[in-house]
């Protein structure tokens, strides 16, 4: 039997000051799988923070990279590059503008919309083809630029649902490294 290997990159910013911000929904989700998964992201490797877990036959690189999100490329390219992983094991979770706040959204492949995050890791991988957890942080409020919004505090009247969207795409996470993303975007993503 052959090991499988996969990278999971959650994309956020380091640092407190952007802890619970939107633009952090991607790191949020790797520390709902570190609790699940009983592991603790805290191994600095690729200019991330880093943890390997093994479920099954199955080797996850969890991954947050340090790099800020503009530059979030250069740490999942290096990660890949270094581990030896296939760029098609390589599952991103990061946050979108585009979906309303509550909403998951998984694709196989695709461009990176307004995500200069997503732009950055295109730009370094030089193709669109690996799964992606979009999370809903949208619509940005109308007099709001989008980089404020998106470095905001989450407000307390939309936490809850947030909150259930980082759960289902941690659900998402664990279905397709356990059962495929077929059954995750089957079973895990709300209409």
């Amino acid at each position: 039997m052959t090991d499988t290997k996969w990278l999971i990159a959650g994309l956020g910013n380091p640092g407190r000051k952007y802890e619970l911000t939107w633009h952090n929904s991607g790191y949020q989700v790797l520390d709902l799988l570190s609790g699940r998964w009983q592991t603790a992201i805290d191994r600095i490797r690729y200019r991330s923070l880093t943890a390997v877990v093994r479920l099954g036959d199955t080797s996850c690189l969890l991954l947050k990279p340090l790099t800020y999100m503009n530059l979030s490329g250069e740490a999942i390219r290096e990660a890949l590059r270094y581990s030896q992983i296939d760029a098609r094991h390589c599952l991103v979770i990061y946050d979108d503008i585009d979906l309303p706040v509550g909403k998951i959204r998984i694709r196989r492949s695709g461009g990176p919309g307004t995500h200069n995050g997503m732009r950055s890791i295109l730009d370094a991988l030089q193709h669109t083809d690996f799964p992606r957890i979009r999370i809903g942080i949208g619509p940005k409020p109308e007099r709001w630029d989008l980089a404020d919004y998106v470095l905001s505090k989450v407000p307390p009247d939309q936490e809850a649902a947030w909150r259930e969207s980082l759960m289902r795409a941690a659900d998402a996470v664990d279905t397709i490294i356990k059962e495929g993303l077929d059954t995750a975007i089957s079973r895990c993503q709300a209409p």
